[in-house]
């Protein structure tokens, strides 16, 4: 007869207190028999389960909205969030994925108009820094990434990380020589440079000097990262028998974003009246890859279109006007593209048409040149 019965749902409440419980007691390490400890475990993983099937429904019917906004209140009422993210490198696979995308969902639910994940999190910004060191940590960086991202998604919390020491230290995480995990540090980077616009503007313009030097000398110039556009290549050394990921992102795609973005406008201007700037652009076009051209040339766009332009910046157009305009001349993209052409013509006809101030000299000229 015990078969024939069901045993009776859980309440979202009893869910999450549960819950709680076997978190709490893995988080105390309390119990030192193995076998006691997997039945802990086993039974959290279902429990996990289940928050994911209350959340997101079993595949035959949709989750009900009021037990969604239930288990969300009581989610974040009594703190579990921070149970979950804390223990999260003690579970198992399976538990671990169930557990980032019930993470992920309650911070998307409303319970009574309010997002209530957005004050939970600005009463406990602290969580952030036990999720981002986490690219430091190879087994729970891709966990850990992808919670942050979501956690991004509010403006207070993406407004902490810009002003934390962990912008500076995702020049580094990006570089990890682990394919996977520098890729997802760089979405998380880009998702901190875009999400919110107002932020991001306050933030570039109070640290505009020490972002950009970081941003163009780790990504833009350095020896063993080069930029383009998400693939992977793989180097093997036949003798040492050692193979190195050349980690790809399309890093000048995220700075054209950011320069072209409206609430950046101030500085867009600072950045593109730069000679140092230019010169590292110019430099880009060298890599005969044609992506990487091309990204270059969105950016590059931007000094030859400033109608204020130092006369630097205009001596070295000049002086390299014959390279530039046959360079110009030849470049083609695979596709047709109309506001490309367009763009490619204002620039030609800008630098063909463009004077030296006075008698300034290029004193830069050599590291300008494009190859021919």
């Amino acid at each position: 007869m015990k078969g024939l019965f069901k045993p009776k749902p859980r309440t979202p409440m009893e869910l999450v207190l549960q819950t709680r419980d076997l978190l709490i007691f893995l988080d105390q390490k309390t119990e030192t028999r193995e076998r006691k400890r997997e039945e802990k475990m086993s039974e959290l993983g279902k429990q996990i389960l289940e928050m994911r099937v209350v959340l997101f429904g079993n595949g035959q019917a949709e989750p009900n909205p009021d037990a969604c906004a239930h288990l969300a209140r009581e989610f974040f009422k009594h703190d579990t969030f921070r149970l979950l993210v804390v223990c999260l490198p003690k579970l198992d696979l399976g538990a671990r994925q169930n557990a980032t995308h019930v993470l992920a969902n309650l911070q998307r639910q409303r319970v009574g108009g309010r997002l209530i994940a957005s004050e939970y999190l600005e009463n406990n910004l602290e969580l952030m820094d036990v999720l981002l060191p986490g690219y430091e940590d190879g087994d729970i960086a891709l966990t850990y990434g992808a919670i942050s991202r979501e956690c991004i998604r509010h403006q207070i919390v993406a407004r902490y990380v810009l002003g934390s020491e962990y912008m500076k230290k995702f020049f580094t995480y990006i570089q990890i020589p682990h394919y996977d995990i520098a890729s997802d540090a760089q979405s998380t980077f880009k998702e901190l440079l875009t999400r919110h616009r107002s932020t991001v503007a306050e933030f570039l313009s109070a640290n505009y000097d020490w972002f950009f030097q970081g941003f163009n000398s780790q990504l833009l110039q350095s020896p063993s990262y080069i930029t383009r556009r998400h693939a992977v290549k793989v180097i093997q050394d036949s003798q040492e028998q050692s193979t190195f990921c050349i980690i790809s992102y399309n890093v000048l795609q995220l700075l054209g974003y950011m320069l072209l973005d409206r609430s950046n406008s101030a500085v867009m201007v600072r950045y593109v009246s730069s000679l140092e700037n230019m010169r590292i652009l110019m430099n880009l076009f060298r890599d005969s890859n044609k992506t990487m051209q091309l990204d270059t040339f969105h950016v590059f766009k931007l000094f030859v279109a400033n109608k204020k332009k130092p006369p630097e910046i205009i001596s070295v157009l000049v002086t390299n006007r014959s390279k530039l305009l046959r360079f110009l001349g030849d470049f083609s993209i695979d596709k047709e593209d109309e506001h490309f052409e367009a763009d490619k013509a204002e620039v030609i006809k800008e630098i063909a048409t463009l004077e030296i101030i006075g008698e300034r000299s290029c004193t830069d000229a050599d590291d300008c040149e494009v190859e021919s």
